[in-house]
């Protein structure tokens, strides 16, 4: 199977080919670059494997959630290389393919959401696939619920931005922190061959990044409200 992912939902994307069993991943140079970078890293990487666009079975991407402007952007380059190639696209959670890092059965992701929030999901890794045992949310920190029952896996960059508030309501369930992974292209990949196996590919135009919420950023009298600068 030969997939293309692409991965933008946050400051350190990356981009990845799957040509059979083979993995080839490539960071981009950095977040206020990642439109200029992507395209050129992306044709890099096919003609490194000497693939073609319409050899590929499918054109992956981090639907999120994360970064607005990246999302978008992983979405708009995915949509249009399938197109012109005649391809299928496959969206895949970036959550999801961040809790493949853990490296561990139960799988609890939390993702800066900015704006004073969290992403968060819960997942049971089974053979090498997320499954999902608590649906997406996006709460304030203080109302971020953990999975009910059992030790869980603790990924996610909300470690670190909520460090004072979610380490110690979850230390006696937590099995292991990591609070610097971020989602890879690398990972997107492996979902997305299950997701095209099991027959869940999209045409183009039905792709869309999940937002998860439908707000962009903060007025200014929300931002001094929370003690932020205007």
């Amino acid at each position: 199977m030969n997939i293309l992912a692409i991965e933008t939902s946050c400051e350190r994307a990356s981009v990845a080919l799957l040509c059979g069993t083979r993995m080839c991943e490539r960071a981009l140079e950095g977040h206020a670059n990642h439109s200029e970078y992507l395209l050129p890293t992306l044709r890099g990487l096919l003609a490194e494997a000497q693939m073609s666009l319409t050899r590929l079975d499918a054109v992956a991407f981090g639907c999120g959630p994360g970064a607005f402007t990246g999302l978008r952007l992983a979405c708009g380059v995915a949509q249009g290389l399938a197109m012109g190639a005649g391809l299928g696209v496959v969206p895949v959670s970036s959550l999801a393919a961040l809790s493949l890092q853990a490296d561990a059965e139960h799988v609890f992701v939390a993702t800066d959401a900015r704006m004073g929030e969290v992403y968060s999901a819960a997942y049971r890794v089974v053979d090498g696939v997320p499954v999902i045992a608590r649906e997406m949310r996006c709460d304030p920190p203080e109302l971020v619920s953990f999975p009910p029952d059992g030790q869980w896996s603790v990924i996610g960059s909300a470690l670190r931005a909520h460090a004072a508030i979610l380490v110690p309501r979850w230390a006696e369930r937590a099995a292991a922190w990591n609070d610097h992974a971020v989602p890879r292209a690398s990972d997107v990949a492996r979902i997305a061959a299950t997701e095209i196996g099991a027959g869940r590919v999209l045409a183009p135009e039905q792709a869309a990044p999940v937002y998860v919420r439908d707000k962009v950023a903060l007025t200014t009298r929300e931002r001094l409200a929370r003690g932020g600068r205007a």
